[in-house]
C-alpha cells in the first residue's frame, strides 16, 4: 500500500493522445525542477487506505527511528490486536523508507509536450513517457499528466495512465486503469502536501484471475518535523 507500489501499478486506458509539441516554458520547468512525487519531506502524518474492501490507518513520523517511524493505528475500522501489531512491526525492516517514488518527470518526452488546457491560472500539460531500463514494458504505453498552479509555481495534480491495453509482464494483461495524486497548494509556512491517491485498475492474470481493483489513499493530520526556526 506503499506510494511506490501505486505509482509503478497504475496505469490506464485512454483515447490515444495524438500529441502537438510545445516548447516547454519556463514555469513549467521549474516547477518539475522541484516537484517530489511523495511530497515535500519533513512532514509527519497519517496515512489512511481503502482498497479490496479493506483499510488500514498508518501513521509516519520521520523523527523517530527508521524502522519505527510507520505504526498502525486502524486495520479495517478498528483497533489492531496486539498480534497485528507485532507483526506490523516486523514488517517495518522489509519496508522502503517512505520518503522515496519513481522519479516520474526523469521520464517525460519532452517532444510530446502538450497543452491540454489553460484557464490562466491553471494549465494541464500531458507527455508520452520514455523507457529507462531495459525491462521497463509499460512506459511505452503510458502518458503523465501535470496541473501547474501558476501562481505558487506547484504541481497540484499528477496522472498516470496508459492509452492502450498492454502486457507488462508474461501472464498479466492491464486493461484499463489510472493513477491520480493530488498535492495541496503551499500557504503561509506550509508547504505542498501530498493530500490523495486514487487508482483504478483493470486487467487480468493468466486470462483467469481478475487484478481488478479500486484503492484510495488520503493524507491527514500533518504536522512539520522541522527544527522551529528562530
Amino acid at each position: 500500500m506503499r506510494l511506490l507500489l501505486f505509482l509503478v501499478l497504475a496505469l490506464a486506458l485512454n483515447a490515444s493522445p495524438v500529441p502537438t509539441p510545445e516548447a516547454i516554458p519556463d514555469d513549467l520547468r521549474t516547477a518539475l525542477a522541484n516537484y517530489r512525487a511523495e511530497g515535500t519531506r519533513g512532514w509527519a502524518f497519517t496515512q489512511s487506505t481503502r482498497a479490496s474492501g479493506k483499510s488500514l490507518v498508518e501513521r509516519y513520523d520521520p523523527r523517530l527511528p527508521e524502522f519505527r517511524r510507520w505504526s498502525l493505528l486502524q486495520k479495517d475500522g478498528r483497533t489492531p490486536t496486539e498480534q497485528e501489531r507485532q507483526t506490523y512491526a516486523e514488517q517495518q525492516t522489509r519496508r522502503s523508507r517512505g520518503d522515496t517514488a519513481p522519479n516520474v518527470k526523469e521520464q517525460i518526452d519532452e517532444a510530446t509536450a502538450e497543452r491540454l488546457q489553460d484557464d490562466g491560472t491553471r494549465v494541464h500539460w500531458r507527455f508520452r513517457l520514455r523507457t529507462t531500463e531495459e525491462d521497463d514494458r509499460s512506459a511505452a504505453h503510458m502518458t503523465a499528466t501535470f496541473v501547474l498552479h501558476r501562481p505558487t509555481s506547484t504541481i497540484e495534480r499528477m496522472e498516470l495512465a496508459s492509452f492502450e491495453p498492454f502486457k507488462p509482464v508474461t501472464g498479466i494483461a492491464i486493461d484499463q486503469a489510472r493513477t491520480v495524486v493530488e498535492y495541496s497548494l503551499p500557504e503561509g509556512d506550509r508547504p505542498t502536501l501530498l493530500q490523495r491517491i486514487t487508482v483504478t485498475l483493470r486487467g487480468r492474470a493468466w486470462w483467469i484471475k481478475s487484478l481488478d481493483d479500486d484503492m484510495e489513499v488520503v493524507y491527514s493530520d500533518f504536522e512539520s518535523a522541522r527544527p522551529a526556526q528562530r
